[in-house]
C-alpha cells in the first residue's frame, strides 16, 4: 500500500517518495516532505532549467545551481 503524508509542496495530502531522491540529508527533507507528483514537477521544471540555461550536469558549478534552484523550487515556493 502507498504511503499518504501532507506534501508541503502541494499543501495537500499525497502519495509519498519510495526513497529519498536525493543524497544526504537535503534527500531525507525531501523524502520527509515533498510527494511523488511534486518530484515529478520538479524534475520537469529541472529539464527546462538545464535545457534552457544550457547547462553541464559535469559541470560542479552548474549542478550547485540546479540545488540551489531545487530547494527554491520546492521549498521557498509558499513563504513569504
Amino acid at each position: 500500500m502507498k504511503k499518504k503524508f501532507f506534501c508541503t509542496f502541494l499543501n495537500q495530502t499525497s502519495e509519498q517518495l519510495d526513497f529519498p531522491p536525493y543524497p544526504g540529508a537535503l534527500g531525507i527533507r525531501i523524502h520527509n516532505h515533498i510527494s511523488k507528483e511534486a518530484w515529478k514537477i520538479w524534475q520537469n521544471y529541472q529539464t527546462v532549467l538545464i535545457n534552457e540555461k544550457k547547462l553541464n550536469m559535469i559541470n560542479i558549478n552548474d549542478r550547485k545551481l540546479i540545488e540551489k534552484k531545487m530547494i527554491d523550487f520546492l521549498f521557498k515556493k509558499n513563504q513569504n
